[in-house]
């Protein structure tokens, strides 16, 4: 099975990244496997696994709360093709096995929503948004994102064409 979290960008843009492992933990840590350095995220926020043909993600006891499709998660919670994940201010969808074809936002989602000053105002830096996949690589994405991945497959490869 073949997962990817698609990262719907504060420019509106996306970005898909797959999966590095059957196990992901996302997280506020350095040793996390998708690395979220924001004050909303956790320490340890949230675990997928992967089994076969089935995903599921479950909390870790996060303080801000894992949200799928607008649900709060507790327990372990199967995940489907399409299903948005939130975490903190990010908002992902799940691409499993190439489904959906085409990722869209949830219909509630605003890029910039919540930074309402113009363009080249003071604090335009607060924008960026760093994610890090361990410490190894280090991509600036449309100079809005920028991220570190854990894995010396397909996913760097990928990021490496950027």
């Amino acid at each position: 099975m073949d997962v990817s979290l698609v990262l719907f960008k504060k420019n509106g843009s996306q970005k898909s990244f797959p999966l590095p492992s059957n196990i992901t933990v996302l997280g506020r840590r350095g040793d996390c496997d998708l690395c979220i350095p924001l004050g909303d995220v956790s320490r340890r926020h949230c675990q997928l696994d992967r089994n076969d043909d089935v995903l599921q993600i479950r909390d870790l006891g996060s303080r801000n709360g894992t949200f799928l499709n607008g649900e709060q998660v507790n327990g372990e919670t199967t995940v489907k093709p399409g299903d948005y994940l939130q975490i903190g201010p990010l908002t992902f969808q799940f691409q499993i096995d190439g489904e959906p074809e085409k990722t869209t936002p949830p219909k509630d989602y605003s890029p910039k929503a919540e930074k309402k000053q113009p363009a080249g105002a003071a604090g335009d830096d607060d924008d960026l948004l760093d994610l890090d996949i361990d410490e190894d690589a280090n991509v600036d994405l449309d100079e809005d994102v920028k991220v570190d991945l854990d894995d010396s497959g397909q996913f760097l490869d990928d990021l490496e064409k950027l």
